[in-house]
């Protein structure tokens, strides 16, 4: 059993720069948690503190209630998998999973029941006598997965692991990454910048900006409840639209704001949108008393995905996208209207960026 608790922890460098401010955070034994965020926002610093590889400028890191801040990396029981392999290119596959073990001195029975465990549970065994230069991109990861895995450490973490494969191998990778976890049931900390990736992996996501955590929870809890502006646009591909209250056909029915500036949310695939010349006045009172109108505008671009598309719609103050199955009865150039359910719209404080608890109109 294993949990990890940072403590007010802050990281800063001799410049000035704080990549870290007074950051608490509790990882649960056997959780998969990631750190996901923009370039920047200090998840790889935040992973490296917890390797040992940086040391925190205050607070306390703990390891199942033990303080770890001076504890060197070796002496961690923590294995870490980059995004550039590091595979010693002169070794075969086999002793590149073996060299952390053979550093140890550990018998070389053990060290080969070890790495041909590690190698079947990772489908290298007729890989290992190879070396690195023979091998794909997805099969060099396996191998510095596989030299993570035979030291058997309490927390894998691992530094936007996916990052130098094309993007089928990318999934073939998650799917690996995934199947893993469920056979080793450790604690995994995994870094990104891919919000599929986070969402896809995590049993909870941590997002990051600027060196603060701006939420934490289960994947679909930061889609469907956002805390603010940050989470909300940076979760959900294509992201969330955003509009000024007051700029909106809603604004009418949002009595229980006045006198506040609010930003409204609403996910590109919560949209409906209609030509604006089909509508009958009788029609659009019906249709508004189970919608919420957003906005009028014409379509600005149509972008093809298979069976769906995106759609661009905007008029002299604001712009919206649309992701719906492909209309071949809307064009480029033409005036619609936009609109949704009550229950898929976010509202957020302008000045705060914080998500508003109502959503009542």
């Amino acid at each position: 059993m294993t949990t990890i608790q940072l403590e007010h922890i802050k990281k800063q460098y001799p410049n000035g720069f704080t990549a870290i401010h007074d950051l608490s955070l509790e990882i649960q034994d056997q959780e998969f948690l990631v750190l996901v965020g923009p370039s920047g926002c200090g998840k790889t610093t935040l992973l490296r503190l917890i390797a040992g590889l940086e040391e925190a400028s205050s607070g306390l890191l703990k390891m199942d209630g033990r303080v770890m801040n001076n504890v060197e990396a070796r002496d961690r029981d923590i294995a870490m998998v980059f995004q550039n392999y590091a595979l010693y290119p002169h070794l075969t596959v086999f002793q590149n999973m073996a060299f952390s073990l053979r550093m140890r001195r550990v018998r070389k029975s053990l060290i080969r029941e070890q790495v041909e465990d590690a190698a079947e549970i990772l489908g290298l065994e007729n890989l290992l006598d190879r070396k690195p230069g023979e091998l794909s991109g997805g099969q060099r990861q396996r191998v510095a997965m596989g030299r993570a895995i035979v030291r058997h450490p309490k927390v894998f973490l691992m530094d936007e692991p996916l990052s130098n494969l094309d993007a089928k191998l990318r999934v073939e990778m998650r799917e690996e990454i995934s199947r893993l976890y469920r056979k080793l049931k450790t604690t995994f900390i995994y870094v990104t910048h891919d919000q599929i990736e986070a969402m896809t992996l995590g049993t909870r996501v941590v997002v990051m900006d600027h060196g603060d955590i701006r939420q934490s929870g289960a994947p679909q809890e930061l889609y469907e409840k956002p805390a603010n502006v940050f989470v909300a646009g940076f979760i959900g591909k294509p992201e969330m639209n955003f509009m000024p209250l007051e700029a909106s056909l809603a604004a009418s029915s949002a009595a229980a704001y006045t006198g506040r500036k609010i930003i409204l949310g609403v996910r590109p695939e919560h949209i409906h949108i209609t030509p604006a010349t089909s509508r009958t006045e009788q029609t659009e009172q019906v249709e508004q008393a189970e919608q919420v109108p957003l906005m009028r505008g014409h379509i600005k671009l149509k972008e093809m995905l298979g069976d769906d598309e995106l759609i661009y719609v905007g008029n002299d103050e604001q712009k919206c996208v649309v992701l719906t199955p492909s209309r071949e009865d809307l064009l480029p150039g033409e005036n619609v209207r936009l609109s949704t359910e009550r229950a898929n719209i976010h509202f957020f404080d302008e000045q705060t960026g914080e998500a508003l608890a109502c959503r009542s109109f």
